[in-house]
């Protein structure tokens, strides 16, 4: 306790000194103490360096040198055949309501065939045409005069008359070695919209559709590649910038393009457009008979107690047609099926010149295809319980 105390003191006596000290230094002179000023803390820099995106990473390039290869083919295709396509204009002249003329126009699309002046589209883009006119790729309006019409393939030639140096012929191509997957490019006017191109595929060959006219249209060509109204007559195009189609219509409950559209192969082009320029039409082959219904088939056979299962049910026979001056027979009763009335007891069609027909359509093609009017053609068919041969020479369908 006595040493706690003590050191107490001292301290005390300490504090004392030290007081002394320090007024006696305030008394010699005052002393300002500044307010120390706040330093900021020293700041961290991060350096980041960019990471570069696709873009940056490539080497400066020129417009051509970032088109792929494919593009660059359907650049060039384009390039190529775009000059060759045309607009044209259809204009027909009816009564209207107070008996004043009134003008009504349709457009669709065609391609140059040669220097002459000669150009290829559809027939229903010319049908009942009063005038006609054409707008070139360089915009040049022209008239044009229909030379020949084929409404069976609907295929029509039409003429223009301009300077060679504004025509610019495409290439015609090859539609017999065509596969399914191939490129498909159109170019047309697809409501007016000129030189539309579109791209996709062949996806489907030797097609059979039926128009309004009920005339068949045999062996076309199937295409995802979009084709609306307006392209009718323009060029379906493989990659090489070769005609292979003549777009002429599209499956569509709306009326515009879902991915299915058809083209005359070019192998019927190169068949009929020569004839439609010398001659003006183009000679059908023509048998002369109707048949019944479109394919026997087992059912139908048994239904009917047919002697076979296949083959072309013959029902009418045209007066002095090549089958009436062949001897075949149509039929001599009629008999109810299902509410439907046939004409049996004709003779039965089962083949021609060999080849076995299962179809209406089959036999079309085949003819279209394969024959000319004036050629003969062996008939293989079927008449009262007997196969037989029959000869026939083939005529001309008449015009309708």
């Amino acid at each position: 306790m006595r040493e706690l105390i003590r050191y107490t003191r001292w301290q005390g006596a300490a504090g004392i000194l030290i007081l002394m000290t320090l007024a006696l230094a305030c008394s010699l002179s005052p002393v300002s103490i500044p307010t120390a000023t706040p330093v900021p803390p020293t700041p961290i820099v991060v350096v980041v360096t960019a990471t570069p995106g696709p873009l940056e990473r490539l080497p400066t390039l020129s417009p051509d040198q970032l088109i792929d290869v494919e593009e660059q083919l359907v650049v060039n295709v384009y390039d190529r055949a775009s000059t060759a396509v045309v607009h044209i204009t259809s204009r027909a002249y009816v009564y209207g309501f107070f008996f004043e003329i009134v003008p009504q126009e349709g457009t669709g699309s065609g391609f140059v065939y040669d220097a002459a002046g000669h150009l290829i589209t559809n027939y229903h883009v010319i049908e009942g045409a009063e005038e006609l006119d054409v707008t070139l790729a360089d915009g040049t309006m022209v008239p044009a005069q229909v030379v020949g019409a084929d409404p069976y393939n609907d295929l029509a030639v039409i003429k223009i008359d301009v300077p060679s140096t504004k025509l610019h012929p495409v290439e015609l191509g090859s539609s017999a070695d065509l596969r399914v997957g191939q490129r498909a490019i159109a170019i047309g006017n697809p409501f007016g919209l000129e030189r539309t191109l579109t791209t996709g595929v062949i996806s489907s060959l030797g097609r059979v559709i039926e128009r309004e006219n009920d005339r068949p249209l045999a062996q076309v060509i199937q295409t995802d590649a979009a084709i609306n109204p307006g392209n009718s007559g323009g060029p379906l195009l493989n990659s090489l910038g070769q005609v292979i189609g003549v777009n002429t219509a599209i499956r569509s409950p709306s009326g515009g393009s879902v991915g299915i559209g058809f083209a005359v192969p070019v192998d019927t082009v190169k068949r009929v457009v020569p004839e439609l320029i010398a001659n003006g039409l183009y000679p059908h082959p023509w048998i002369g008979f109707e048949g019944q219904v479109y394919r026997i088939t087992p059912a139908f056979a048994e239904a009917l107690n047919l002697p076979v299962d296949k083959g072309l049910l013959v029902a009418r026979i045209y007066q002095n047609s090549p089958a009436h001056r062949a001897g075949l027979r149509g039929a001599d009763r009629r008999v109810e099926l299902r509410r439907y009335v046939i004409l049996a007891g004709g003779d039965i069609v089962i083949a021609i010149d060999g080849v076995p027909l299962e179809s209406s359509d089959q036999l079309t093609i085949y003819l279209e295809t394969e024959k000319r009017p004036g050629d003969e053609v062996l008939l293989t068919i079927w008449r009262d319980g007997e196969e037989m041969t029959v000869p026939l020479t083939l005529g001309q369908r008449p015009e309708e």
